[in-house]
């Protein structure tokens, strides 16, 4: 299978550089796979559409300000550190720029009482780095780092970032980038579905760089990804097992969402509680285990998250429905519009 059947063309006033206010505003096209019918929603609708047949699963990732910028400690050069994987306690690793300053033994002062060392470079000409902070790593991010904005959000971040690039029941830090797919949640959506009668449970997956890693492979199976660290607790896993033995719906929210339950699953789609890492790859051919529906935002061209939602919903439906959102003036991206598959 070809990287290129997965392209579309999408003008690029269609890429949102910022959200909708409030969260639940944004628009939402909802397909439904058996009719291959297509309707356009806002978000808030979600509630009159769903009841108590359905579980919801969101991922609780928390977002942290994963870019960092220093100067050399010997010359004073100007560099940036980006957050992408924690290895170890307080041993990240980062991509840098411009890599080329920033060889192994490199001493970078970010200021606020914290140091990193390059350790040496790893895959892809990631920096693999070693900080010093003066108390705790997670406390001087949240003193000196940057929202990570995506790098199709061709802005600097501003204050409202800081809370709007997470979604609102974000609770366990470690992501690089925001589960995109839960942004349009409010709490009085949530209550909402509750009161419907919709189970709701969270699992958590942090998101690496790798979701935003282009896919250079001209053949779509021989692209790698990239490990990302996931957990379902015990509870959720019995949760879970009990809806689909109770003839119930699994709606995951968004793409970690999905590798997650399909990771966490055995072969007869029974969820296990486990921690661990994933380079899990859903594409077309994909037999899914576990998810019965699918809520996502709109994905880049050739990415592997378009795939993963070509898999769920077959690819020349989800190709026609991508290009409807682009003749209806759809938003696109990580602050964009979704896209609510039953």
């Amino acid at each position: 299978m070809r990287v290129e059947e997965f392209d579309y063309p999408l003008p690029e006033e269609l890429i949102a550089q910022y959200p909708v206010e409030p969260r639940d505003a944004s628009r939402m096209m909802v397909l439904y796979r058996d009719s291959k019918r297509i309707e356009h929603r806002i978000f808030r609708e979600i509630v009159d559409i769903l009841d108590d047949s359905y579980l919801l699963v969101l991922n609780d990732t928390k977002v942290i300000p994963a870019r960092l910028r220093g100067v050399k400690h010997e010359t004073g050069a100007k560099v940036e550190v980006f957050l992408s994987r924690c290895l170890e306690q307080d041993v990240w690793e980062c991509l840098a720029k411009p890599a080329k300053r920033l060889k192994p033994g490199v001493v970078v002062d970010f200021g606020e009482g914290l140091k990193g060392r390059v350790v040496e470079i790893g895959e892809d000409g990631k920096r693999v780095v070693r900080f010093f902070p003066e108390g705790a790593l997670d406390e001087k991010l949240h003193r000196i780092g940057e929202v990570p904005l995506p790098p199709y959000i061709r802005r600097s971040p501003d204050e409202s970032d800081v809370e709007r690039y997470q979604t609102v029941f974000a609770k366990k830090e470690g992501s690089v980038a925001a589960p995109t797919a839960g942004l349009h949640f409010t709490d009085r959506v949530l209550d909402a579905l509750r009161a419907r009668g919709v189970e709701i449970v969270y699992v958590t997956l942090h998101v690496g760089l790798g979701t935003f890693k282009p896919v250079k492979a001209e053949v779509v199976e021989e692209h790698k990804m990239e490990d990302e660290f996931f957990e379902v607790t015990e509870d959720v896993a019995a949760a879970i097992n009990r809806a689909k033995g109770e003839g119930r719906k699994v709606l995951a929210c968004g793409t970690t969402v999905v590798r997650t339950l399909e990771s966490a699953a055995d072969e007869t789609g029974n969820v296990m509680p486990v921690s661990g890492w994933t380079s899990l790859f859903i594409y077309p051919g994909y037999r899914f285990k576990v998810v019965d529906a699918l809520l996502t935002n709109f994905h880049l061209p050739r990415s592997t998250l378009i795939m993963l939602v070509c898999a769920f919903a077959g690819k020349d439906f989800v190709m026609e429905a991508y290009s409807e959102a682009v003749k209806e003036g759809y938003r696109f991206y990580s602050y964009g519009d979704c896209m609510l598959i039953l």
